[in-house]
């Protein structure tokens, strides 16, 4: 697919720094050998659009035997996107889904009220030096969506749209922009994109949602006339038109964004909600344990050990 003919490459880029609302460096914490960098939520922002957590997984080389182990726990409020540029792993769940993830493929595990999932490295994998690098991403879900029942779909690399042209190419994961529409679920507005750009190569940001946002995941990229390098995320204001540039090494980004939710959501451990009582509930449910009849199943083929309530 060529580039959309309705990008212009040389719309005006943003006249100062106002056009940047908030500038958020994520920080790290390490969980077993494995750093992870958090730029959502962030003591200035919350969510942008209705994404409320922003992970970058890696960059991480693994010696023989090593590998990632994240063992079944419980989710809810939220739709979870993984996306990965090196590597692969195991995704496991209780609606019966049994996924293997690689490069430029999206996952997307919807919560609703109530899912369990497992994160691993393969066993095929884990017998070889292999590296892991990627993001994954919580989607707050809309109060009429919150007591839906869980869902995962997965698509290839192949079923979303590819857009390229001018030193660029931009993967459309989720949402709309740019003129076209990504086959992955969505429960609001929004958009989440993948762009590699080559040096001094341009991107406008979509105009049409109300919040947008860019993570600079390697590279580096000038907005408004100053420079940002990787590891960092900037919000901008509505409505403004902008135009990024990468550096003389060329960048990657993250592009997301969308509709506001009708207010902030609370966050306790794994679980998201309009409502304090929704978190209540959940808590109770997971200390329960009662995986046959109660709200939280264990992913069917992992389901003989999971993290238990904090």
């Amino acid at each position: 697919m060529s580039w959309n003919p309705a990008i212009d490459p040389h719309c005006p880029e943003a006249a100062s720094m106002d056009a940047i609302e908030t500038l958020i460096v994520p920080r790290a914490r390490d969980i077993g050998g494995f750093e992870v960098r958090r730029a959502l939520p962030a003591a200035r922002r919350q969510m942008v659009g209705p994404f409320i957590f922003f992970d970058q997984m890696g960059p991480a080389e693994f010696i023989t035997e090593g590998g990632i182990d994240v063992r079944p726990h419980p989710h809810i409020g939220i739709s979870t996107v993984t996306y990965l540029y090196q590597g692969e792993f195991e995704h496991r769940d209780s609606t019966g889904a049994h996924q293997m993830i690689y490069p430029g493929e999206v996952n997307l595990m919807t919560a609703g009220q109530g899912v369990t999932h497992s994160e691993r490295t393969s066993a095929e994998t884990r017998g070889t030096r292999h590296s892991l690098f990627g993001v994954q991403t919580w989607i707050a879900l809309p109060e009429e969506a919150e007591d839906s029942a869980p869902a995962f779909e997965h698509h290839s690399k192949e079923a979303l749209p590819l857009l390229e042209g001018e030193g660029k190419e931009v993967r459309l994961i989720m949402g709309h922009a740019w003129g076209e529409r990504a086959p992955t679920r969505t429960d609001s507005e929004l958009f989440y994109a993948d762009a590699v750009l080559k040096a001094g190569a341009m991107l406008p940001l979509p105009d049409d949602h109300e919040d947008r946002g860019i993570y600079v995941v390697q590279g580096e990229i000038e907005v408004a006339g100053q420079s940002f390098a990787a590891g960092q995320m900037m919000v901008f204001r509505p409505s403004d038109k902008i135009t990024v540039r990468a550096g003389g090494q060329g960048a990657r980004l993250m592009l997301l964004g969308g509709a506001t939710l009708n207010g902030p959501r609370h966050i306790w451990w794994n679980f998201v909600a309009s409502s304090r009582e929704r978190i209540e509930e959940a808590k109770a449910a997971w200390a329960a344990g009662d995986w046959q009849d109660g709200r939280f199943r264990l992913p069917p083929g992992d389901d003989q050990e999971f993290i238990p309530l904090p």
